[in-house]
């Protein structure tokens, strides 16, 4: 109890992933990218065929490919990816030859988007997919993770790097798989952003430096969907995963229909710690005041290791993330593909 408590209390300080306050048919997909020689996980396995179910949830990825993505995201050969360091810049790259090996553009000139905000040069990786309807594709949904954690921290048993397997490879993982299916379907109508942001841990630097630029650019934001520490699933509930801000839009209702099962839930923490504040969603509620939600399977009684050592790959749960990433594929396909703008702001 006392841990939990603990737990709790550092929590109040400290964010879902931020360190401030300041959350019957087959395809063959491409093979995915590669990262630099000798890095683990740098020769990417071949994935295995995409079918569609007769059931609402559509089997594109499995636990082999999450493990693939993962067992690079958090390697120790990129020293907890904090931003500015060499770390990073590996994640940055591997993340754009994903992106390029999949069908999804430079939303600008490049995938590169250089923070204006932070001393060290640091980059969003942000690519598009644009729509498919000559009207709707004129509207924006914005799909994001941060990809930066703490990098090198105080050693513990003999260890001093901040992996960030659950915080937050996990939820760069599952943008860079919806990614791939958008990228390779082509299914969606809306257009659909996807960013992976720096500098999340330094105060939501990253995703407050994007929400402000897109926002001088005037882009048509519809809503922007988070996904922040889904490593491990959560315990005792009876719904699959939870999303912050729950209570000010409808987006749990709209992704419970598409998804026809209770999928999204309350989890009365979220709001207790003001989760809503504390992750990439929020910037871009400012900005835009549109619904921005983090999508999390993070409870803090699931896992013990947040901000710390012991972050690992060996922890997380593959076929977990891939079930996520499945059963989220109709609710984003759902929502793009809608006529009107479904999900609303209470």
């Amino acid at each position: 109890m006392s841990k939990v408590l603990s737990l709790f209390v550092m929590t109040l300080m400290l964010s879902c992933g931020s360190a401030q306050l300041v959350e019957t048919t087959t395809v063959s997909p491409p093979t995915g990218p590669s990262g630099p020689d000798g890095v683990k996980g740098s020769v990417v396995e071949e994935v295995s065929e995409v079918k569609a179910s007769g059931g609402s949830e559509t089997e594109f990825t499995d636990a082999k490919q999450i493990e693939t993505l993962m067992n690079y995201l958090a390697s120790d050969d990129l020293k907890g990816r904090d931003s500015g360091s060499e770390g990073i810049e590996m994640a940055a790259k591997y993340i754009e030859n994903h992106f390029k090996s999949n069908g999804i553009t430079p939303y600008f000139e490049s995938y590169r988007d250089t923070l204006s905000n932070y001393k060290k040069t640091s980059y969003n990786v942000v690519g598009i997919v644009q729509g498919n309807d000559p009207t709707l594709k004129n509207e924006y949904i914005l799909i994001g993770a941060h990809y930066d954690h703490i990098g090198i921290i105080t050693i513990d048993k003999g260890d001093a790097i901040a992996n960030g397997a659950n915080d937050n490879a996990s939820g760069t993982a599952t943008v860079m798989e919806l990614a791939r299916y958008f990228g390779t379907k082509k299914t969606n109508k809306r257009s659909l952003i996807f960013a992976l942001f720096s500098a999340e841990e330094k105060g939501l630097l990253g995703s407050e430096h994007l929400a402000k630029k897109l926002k001088a650019q005037n882009l048509n934001l519809y809503t922007m969907l988070n996904f922040e520490m889904t490593g491990v699933p959560l315990k005792g509930k009876d719904y699959f995963i939870y999303i912050t801000g729950y209570k000010k839009s409808n987006l749990a209702e709209i992704s419970n229909g598409y998804s026809k099962e209770n999928l999204v839930g309350f989890l009365p923490t979220a709001r207790e710690y003001s989760l809503f504040q504390r992750s990439d969603n929020y910037p871009f509620h400012k900005e835009f005041g549109v619904p921005s939600h983090t999508y999390c399977t993070f409870d803090f009684t699931n896992f013990d290791h947040y901000h710390k050592v012991g972050d690992e790959l060996s922890l997380m749960d593959f076929d977990h993330m891939a079930t996520l990433v499945n059963k989220m594929l109709p609710v984003l396909e759902g929502i793009s593909n809608a006529p009107g703008q479904e999900i609303k702001i209470n």
